[in-house]
């Protein structure tokens, strides 16, 4: 498993950046994108349709754009882990603490609320009462799920030998590879 401070030769060309909710994924992966000059795209417009129901293209939108030869994208949604794993020559694990990443999606959420920002396909974050009785709200998933990416990243170098791994564990860390990432391309 790499590190913030490894150089990464050759110059990846098809990237997946994963991590918990709120780990910065979609950030990362656009930055990346601009430093690379690699075209992004952002898994939750391509999941999420009206009122929050799956788009029922979801799956077929990933196979297009991953048969593409440059792509970086997040690593989430069961349907298509594998899929992504497969076709992707680095992965970046965002491992940050759980402290920095649910108040970041607690921050997040709220702006977004109270901004009644319009997300995906005309989506605005539901009222923050909803968490009480929705199991699945963000932020009582974001608790859930808190602790989830080891168990999904650790077998990735045994059974994906294919895919380089950059683990980055801290903000630090993510401007460290950046930068690196910028002066080797």
């Amino acid at each position: 498993m790499l590190t913030a401070r490894d150089v990464l030769d050759p110059v990846p060309r098809r990237v997946l950046v994963g991590g918990v909710t709120g780990a910065g994924k979609t950030t990362l992966a656009r930055r990346i994108g601009e430093i690379l000059g690699l075209p992004h795209t952002e898994m939750d417009g391509l999941y999420h349709g009206v009122g929050w129901v799956p788009r029922p293209t979801f799956v077929e939108d990933v196979e297009a754009f991953t048969a593409e030869p440059t792509w970086v994208t997040e690593w989430q949604y069961t349907a298509v882990r594998g899929l992504l794993v497969s076709r992707a020559d680095t992965l970046v694990w965002l491992d940050l603490p759980a402290r920095v990443t649910l108040w970041r999606v607690l921050r997040r959420t709220l702006v977004r609320r109270a901004r009644r920002t319009v997300l995906w396909n005309g989506n605005v974050e539901p009222p923050l009462s909803t968490m009480i009785g929705n199991p699945d709200h963000l932020l009582r998933w974001a608790w859930r799920t808190r602790h989830s990416m080891p168990e999904r990243v650790l077998p990735l170098e045994r059974d994906h030998p294919h895919l380089r791994i950059v683990r980055l564990r801290s903000s630090r860390d993510v401007a460290l590879w950046l930068a690196t990432l910028a002066r080797s391309s």
